[in-house]
């Protein structure tokens, strides 16, 4: 398979994000300024030709892939699990000051070391599932004249982009864009719209 290009966007606000609440695979929908967000996504790729839309199949993401296709007029072509947020265990729901009350030793090791929690993914095999989800992307809706929009998780993008370039970007915005090119992995990425 040739170089295929994908865009990468991460889903509109919801208010635990607006909270600063850690979602993971718990499933949240948009806000009012979440699906703004999502047309906002969908202005940024008005000039870009896209063969489709992609998505995790949380609502959060998947809201805002119908927002952009509807308005690009182009299909959301499925949903994909492996596109998910990573999966954050006992940290999921609660805001950063819980975490650290009602579950001290298990936020000192994920913010000295990065070690996930109990019942939550490493980077690298959030990574590598966000990476299989893109390469279904690439070879099932993008073309050699078309690139694929994939919508997905701040989260899923950091680690699969840190995977690709070996440095982790920093948090990335609700409604940010970045471009990949995909050559059975990320070749090269760059941040396009910051979103926010």
């Amino acid at each position: 398979m040739a170089t295929r290009w994908l865009y990468l966007a991460r889903h509109g606000e919801t208010d635990w994000n607006a909270a600063g609440r850690w979602q993971g695979h718990t499933d949240i929908p948009l806000n009012a300024r979440g699906r703004e967000q999502a047309r906002l996504v969908a202005e940024t790729m008005s000039q870009t030709v896209l063969a489709g839309v992609v998505s995790s199949d949380l609502s959060r993401a998947r809201e805002t892939a119908q927002i952009i296709a509807d308005r690009l007029g182009i299909d959301l072509v499925y949903l994909d699990a492996a596109l998910r947020e990573r999966a954050f265990g006992p940290f999921e729901g609660l805001t950063r000051d819980q975490c650290v009350r009602l579950h001290p030793r298990e936020w000192q090791a994920w913010r000295d070391e990065q070690v996930a929690p109990e019942g939550a993914e490493s980077r690298s095999v959030l990574a590598a599932r966000v990476a299989l989800g893109l390469g279904r992307a690439a070879q099932e809706v993008a073309r050699d004249d078309a690139a694929a929009l994939v919508v997905t998780h701040g989260g899923a993008l950091r680690a699969v982009l840190a995977e690709a370039t070996g440095t982790l970007p920093p948090p990335i915005a609700n409604g940010a864009v970045w471009r990949v090119a995909w050559d059975s992995r990320i070749v090269s990425a760059e941040a396009l719209a910051t979103g926010g």
